[in-house]
């Protein structure tokens, strides 16, 4: 990372431990916030192993060829944001706390913050072109409404079933990334029901 990289990765963790406020308080059993927390860790490790190395070498080829948006000011190794829920830091921070050499260059360049401390940090010490950082989310939306589920009728759920949707994607490394993937959730077990799910309700 360049020096300019660093203090806006380092002003970032800076921000998000002194302004945090999560609550310890969950109304929803121990069994589905560690459902949660074990489907976006999973994510995590696979998005490091399959996807991130890829991502960083269409950037760095992208800033070499002097190519849309990019000039000399941007990072070729640049910082990494992962934005999450409160499972999704806990996630992360097992993962990129490991005590292993790939974790370990990860963690380096690494911070995982909520979507709120992000965007307030960015307020102000804007990166919109993502000179300085990839931006990563990864977020499970555990209650999703019922009125939204006839766009799942294709991927029936059973009596007492819920839908979970993850949605996640990248900016900051070619062009932006989107994708939700459809879930259920019977009480004891999270499963995959359709990846990369179009979430559009149905025309009539």
């Amino acid at each position: 990372m360049t020096p300019a990289a660093l203090a806006w990765l380092e002003g970032l963790r800076a921000h998000a431990t002194a302004s945090r406020q999560i609550s310890r308080d969950d109304d929803r059993p121990t069994t589905e916030v560690a459902a949660e927390r074990a489907v976006l860790a999973a994510h995590l490790a696979v998005w490091l192993d399959t996807e991130l190395p890829g991502l960083l070498a269409e950037r760095e080829a992208e800033a070499a060829r002097g190519g849309l948006h990019t000039d000399a000011s941007m990072d070729a190794e640049p910082a990494l944001v992962l934005t999450t829920t409160v499972a999704g830091l806990a996630a992360a921070a097992d993962l990129l706390g490991r005590d292993d050499p790939l974790m370990r260059q990860w963690r380096e360049r690494f911070a995982w913050v909520t979507e709120l401390e992000y965007r307030r940090f960015c307020m102000g010490h804007p990166d919109q072109e993502y000179r300085l950082h990839i931006a990563h989310w990864s977020w499970m939306k555990t209650r999703v409404p019922p009125q939204r589920w006839p766009a799942f009728a294709r991927w029936p759920i059973g009596p007492g079933d819920s839908y979970w949707l993850h949605r996640t994607g990248t900016a900051g490394a070619g062009r932006e990334r989107r994708s939700s993937h459809l879930w259920k959730w019977n009480g004891t077990t999270a499963a995959i029901l359709k990846p990369f799910v179009d979430e559009r309700l149905p025309t009539m």
